[in-house]
């Protein structure tokens, strides 16, 4: 089945569970919000600046016990995020953030609102992500879910340029059912309570 980029990361974040997404549309991401409209089980709630998604995503995951996810256009939009990413991080609350970037030709020219997120945000996530190739897409996001919710609990962020959104490729349903295996990080599992 040919699918979007845009198409796969909705699917995907209801494949998590995902009932809520906090954000405020940009350039970068218009492809993803564009998508995001034809997903009716995917609640939008518009913000009115980028920090108050993050923020709101944070309040979320400690509210509901799930995962909080927000999203942000590139360069401000996504540094508007670092706020809440860094309250998620020190308070050991589950986020995934979304980000678009500049189209990938584009990365490293200073193109206009091009910014390394991934860069800027080390300190106050987990782990990030910048999705070079739509078919790294769904594998991404299950590995995203996993490390923002597993051991201690924090945000990871997902940078994904406006051409790999709007990519199409051919999608097999099989991806979702792959497990998730990142060598180096194996948190340690909730203990039996007899065993505390």
């Amino acid at each position: 089945m040919i699918k979007t980029g845009g198409q796969i990361v909705c699917d995907a974040l209801i494949r998590e569970g995902v009932e809520v997404v906090f954000g405020l549309p940009g350039g970068a991401i218009l492809p993803l919000y564009s998508t995001l409209g034809s997903y009716p089980e995917l609640r939008h709630v518009l913000v009115r600046h980028e920090e108050g998604a993050s923020l709101a995503a944070d309040g979320y995951a400690r509210a509901s016990g799930n995962v909080g996810v927000c999203m942000a256009t590139s360069g401000p939009g996504a540094t508007n995020l670092i706020t809440g990413l860094a309250t998620a991080m020190m308070d050991s609350a589950p986020v995934v953030a979304i980000t678009g970037q500049v189209g990938r030709a584009a990365i490293g020219s200073d193109a206009f609102q091009e910014t390394d997120i991934t860069g800027a945000t080390l300190p106050v996530t987990k782990h990030n992500y910048l999705v070079m190739d739509t078919r790294d897409l769904a594998a991404t996001i299950k590995e995203a879910f996993h490390i923002a919710r597993s051991g201690r609990p924090g945000p990871v962020l997902i940078d994904i340029p406006r051409d790999v959104q709007a990519g199409e490729i051919e999608f097999d349903e099989a991806e979702w059912d792959k497990p998730v295996s990142l060598r180096g990080y194996n948190p340690p599992t909730v203990a039996e309570e007899s065993e505390v």
